[in-house]
């Protein structure tokens, strides 16, 4: 085990205004940025496991909202740091740039490069401890925030207590335990699912990696709710997963891995009887879901090394063409993993990776594995069943490209099949129009009446779309539904897709509040993840939410619309005896006024927006509710389905 002393931390400037700007650090004080603050310190201990020092992580939530992150790595330094003087622990904690990860001398990868993660959860926490256990002794820090009159402001994440040995112990590695403080986020509790969902996926992104999640809040019969992860398989385990609702073509996945020019890649893979690509990728755990360098490498290598296999076997003469790149990917799962020094993110979301040099790295390494794989007698079928795959996805996307022409000629927003159905709006500015899809002529119509034709385009569905779950492009493309749509969005669809294109910056579904609605919505949406994802990711797609009761007070004529139950119960106790209330079945039982008021007007209306926090898990579950596995699905919604629950993540969306 290598040394790690206070003197391998750089300081490069102290901690400052965190609570006067946390948005700046963390990106809200609603939810999701509640939660980042516990990815920070999951990050760090997971980085441990990453670099081969640690092998299991405790993360466990308490009853009071605090949440404590354990790790048997190394633990981090307890020696004085020889440009402060106080401990690693306190600078590490105290200082917004400080860290151990800006060369890559104590970690050869990291997920975490700024150094400010720390030191920014100390300073949004009520309180924080921590604990280092290190050669066979208990240390402990105590850290808190308060306000100070004399001063006139909160003093954040101050050393109530310095770093002092406080016992004896077998123990090696870290502990931290904080609690966000009330006064900066608008949330009360961290949520067990959300959770639940990132750890198990960093279990799998490191394969070997045992990680127990613990929930003091949730008694069970056997104690408290307790979740573990451990997968000895990594990603291949991770695809294998994620395919679990589907019918593979073989079994187990292809897995790859090498190293080229101080850049880790492994990728594992599998292919389905599916015919959309889904490949997730990651840099040093970090979900990149634009993709980036890394995905540009992998995909140039498969698609290479598969045509010059099907050359190699004879199914491509001399004279043919190459299969396209989108031909050898339909129906994959695929998991890539690279882990490299200083990563570079376009732009400020960590989705996209940047590094030009990722791409001949992991070209090399995707090659040069694959072909061998191939090359092995043993792995015929598995090749067989790639290249069968491939035939008949070039048949489809010849089909398919047809069926597009056709429907280039068949429909344009100038053409007449749109008159009568999609109702443009007179704003020629993208990014201030709205595209309202409504369920039903009817609602349709009363849309039409009441919408500000400035900015509000409206389109009516006549009838539900088809679930294109199991549907090939071509039979999507004969749908009218999804003709009208895709025309009327004009960013064209699948490999054609092109967001730079988009008519329309807020794309709403606006379905009844029944089961027929829910699931239009789930079809919409479905179709949307499948075909134009990046319209999703670009965060384009909104759900409107109207309400389901009118309450009118009798003699102040005051009226109320209400979105559930409990607002409904609340609003009639505040008014007291001598009211009316209305429950819409439908949007068609409101006017145009009405409508417009509850559920268009931009000053009014709630809105949810569509969002995919993890995108292999997402498409996991586009599979199991629209798939065609019925034991399955019902299955899944008896486990999970709680209709009282609050959405913590939408609720914060708020109104838009």
């Amino acid at each position: 085990m290598s040394e790690y002393n206070a003197s391998d931390i750089k300081i490069l400037e102290g901690l400052d205004a965190v609570r006067m700007r946390p948005g700046m650090y963390i990106g809200t004080t609603g939810s999701k940025g509640m939660h980042h603050l516990l990815w920070e310190i999951v990050d760090n201990a997971i980085d441990e496991a990453a670099n081969g020092y640690a092998d299991h992580m405790w993360v466990t939530l308490h009853a009071d909202n605090s949440v404590s992150v354990e790790d048997n790595g190394r633990g981090m330094p307890v020696d004085i740091h020889p440009v402060k003087g106080i401990s690693g622990v306190e600078v590490i904690f105290t200082q917004l740039h400080a860290g151990g990860k800006f060369d890559d001398s104590n970690y050869k990868y990291s997920g975490g490069l700024h150094g400010v993660g720390a030191s920014v959860v100390n300073a949004l926490s009520e309180w924080l401890y921590v604990e280092v256990y290190h050669d066979y002794k208990t240390y402990r820090a105590e850290f808190e925030s308060y306000y100070d009159p004399q001063q006139r402001k909160v003093l954040s994440g101050v050393c109530k207590q310095h770093l002092k040995e406080t016992g004896k112990t077998h123990k090696h590695g870290s502990l931290v335990c904080f609690k966000p403080d009330p006064k900066v986020f608008d949330t009360a509790a961290f949520q067990y699912d959300v959770i639940k969902r990132r750890l198990k996926e960093l279990a799998f992104l490191n394969g070997g990696l045992a990680i127990t999640l613990t929930d003091e809040r949730q008694k069970t019969a056997d104690g408290f709710k307790t979740a573990e992860y451990h997968f000895s398989g990594g990603i291949s385990d991770y695809v294998e997963y994620l395919n679990n609702e589907k019918e593979v073509k073989f079994s187990p996945p292809i897995y790859l891995e090498g190293e080229q020019d101080g850049i880790y890649c492994a990728a594992a893979i599998q292919y389905t009887d599916s015919y959309t690509e889904s490949i997730y990728s990651f840099v040093n755990n970090i979900p990149t879901t634009e993709g980036g360098t890394h995905e540009t490498g992998f995909k140039s290598a498969l698609t290479k090394v598969l045509n010059d296999y099907a050359r190699r076997v004879e199914l491509l003469k001399e004279k043919d063409p190459n299969f396209n790149g989108e031909d050898f990917r339909e129906g994959i799962t695929a998991i890539l993993t690279v882990k490299m020094q200083n990563i570079q993110f376009e732009g400020q979301t960590k989705t996209k990776l940047g590094n030009v040099e990722a791409r001949p790295a992991v070209e090399a390494v995707i090659s040069d594995s694959l072909k061998k794989y191939l090359d092995d007698p043993k792995n015929s079928a598995a090749g067989e069943c790639i290249l069968e795959k491939a035939v008949q996805a070039a048949r489809v996307r010849e089909a398919a490209k047809k069926a597009k022409d056709i429907a280039r000629k068949r429909s344009s927003l100038e053409g007449a099949p749109l008159v009568g159905k999609l109702s443009s709006c007179t704003g020629k500015k993208p990014e201030e129009n709205e595209l309202f899809i409504v369920e039903g002529d009817s609602a349709g119509g009363t849309a039409k009446q009441g919408r500000d034709r400035r900015f509000q385009a409206i389109l009516p569905l006549r009838g539900k779309p088809l679930n294109c779950e199991k549907k090939r492009l071509d039979q999507v493309l004969t749908n009218e539904e999804y003709r009208t749509l895709i025309t009327a969005l004009g960013t064209g669809i699948d490999v054609d897709f092109d967001i730079n294109s988009l008519k329309y910056h807020k794309v709403i579904i606006l379905a009844d509040a029944d089961q027929d609605g829910a699931h239009i919505r789930s079809i919409l949406l479905t179709f949307f993840y499948r075909y134009m994802r990046e319209l999703i990711i670009s965060g384009h797609v909104f759900i409107g939410v109207p309400p389901l009761y009118r309450l009118e007070k009798t003699s102040t004529k005051e009226v109320v619309y209400v979105y559930n139950d409990k607002e409904r119960a609340e609003v009639a106790q505040r008014m007291g005896r001598g009211y009316t209330i209305q429950r819409y079945k439908g949007l068609g039982e409101m006017d145009a006024a009405q409508l417009y008021d509850t559920t268009m007007n931009p000053r009014t209306r709630n809105l949810i927006q569509v969002t995919i926090e993890d995108a292999a898990e997402a498409d996991r579950l586009v599979t199991v509710l629209m798939g065609d596995k019925t034991d399955v699905r019902k299955a899944y919604i008896i486990e999970n389905a709680d209709f009282n629950k609050v959405d913590l993540f939408a609720k914060e969306k708020g109104v838009q």
